[in-house]
């Protein structure tokens, strides 16, 4: 249901040019907000699957701009601290403030913990950790400056509350967001900023539905389609549901965003089908 809860507020969004990154845009701007938003649109040399394109950051300013909402739409890599800058300060020079932060991008690979390379650590962590805390570090002082509050969503996993086999990498750095996220809530509550973490169990989107996701789940099977993966996915599931859409996950993050969550900050907060309590 749109409600308009967002009218008047301005959202920043980092990997918004396809799959949960773009959802959040889209329903963030569905809901009367207008967007900032970012992409690498480069390929990882440590990333198995095709990373996005400037044409799927150009769908995502088509999306929002179909709402009648406004969009600054830049390519920026978030293991780049003055491009992000450059890229917040744009889009607050168009619409003068900033009210929710959406720390999205991320990466995925998989490997043993003890055959990863240093770059796919490095990389891993750069990305889904450190990319994270540039994404604060650029962005959350404008939500400071207008002094009415604000929200800060990170996305974590559900890698960021228990472990999972091969990726001890991701492990590290989506808990890592849980112990960032805490700290910031406290230093930035006085300021009526909220910071709280999501973690989504598997979602249907580009860094899923791949050959190196499929090579994990069903090594050397001839059966490698999409059904034979969604049969093992509902396995990780309570639910039985083998994985969640992105809109279901961007449910969560236009209430973290509004004033109905105004008293929920330091949470660490599962959009998981039931995975973490099943294993």
């Amino acid at each position: 249901m749109i409600s308009n809860r967002l009218a008047g507020k301005v959202a920043f969004v980092t990997g918004a040019a396809r799959g949960q990154g773009r959802s959040h845009a889209v329903r963030l701007a569905a809901e009367g907000a207008d967007i900032i938003a970012v992409d690498i649109c480069e390929q990882l040399d440590s990333v198995g699957y095709p990373m996005s394109s400037k044409a799927d950051l150009d769908e995502t300013v088509a999306q929002v701009q179909a709402l009648d909402r406004r969009i600054v739409a830049r390519q920026a890599d978030v293991q780049d601290l003055a491009a992000l800058t450059a890229a917040v300060d744009e889009g607050i020079a168009e619409f003068g403030r900033l009210d929710v932060v959406v720390a999205n991008a991320g990466i995925a690979s998989y490997r043993p913990a003890l055959e990863l390379s240093e770059l796919d650590w490095d990389e891993m962590i750069s990305v889904n950790l450190s990319g994270v805390w540039r994404t604060i570090r650029a962005s959350v002082p404008h939500v400071k400056a207008h002094g009415e509050g604000g929200s800060v969503i990170i996305t974590s996993s559900t890698s960021g509350l228990r472990g999972i086999p091969n990726a001890a990498h991701y492990a590290a750095a989506k808990h890592g967001l849980v112990g960032l996220m805490k700290v910031l809530a406290l230093e930035l509550g006085r300021d009526r900023i909220r910071v709280n973490t999501i973690h989504p169990t598997t979602v249907d989107t580009p860094m899923v539905q791949n050959q190196e996701t499929l090579e994990l789940f069903l090594p050397g099977q001839q059966d490698q389609s999409r059904e034979a993966f969604a049969r093992v996915a509902k396995r990780l599931n309570v639910l039985p549901v083998p994985w969640i859409q992105s809109e279901d996950v961007s449910d969560l993050v236009v209430f973290l965003a509004s004033d109905e969550a105004k008293y929920i900050t330091g949470s660490a907060l599962p959009v998981d089908a039931g995975m973490i309590s099943r294993w």
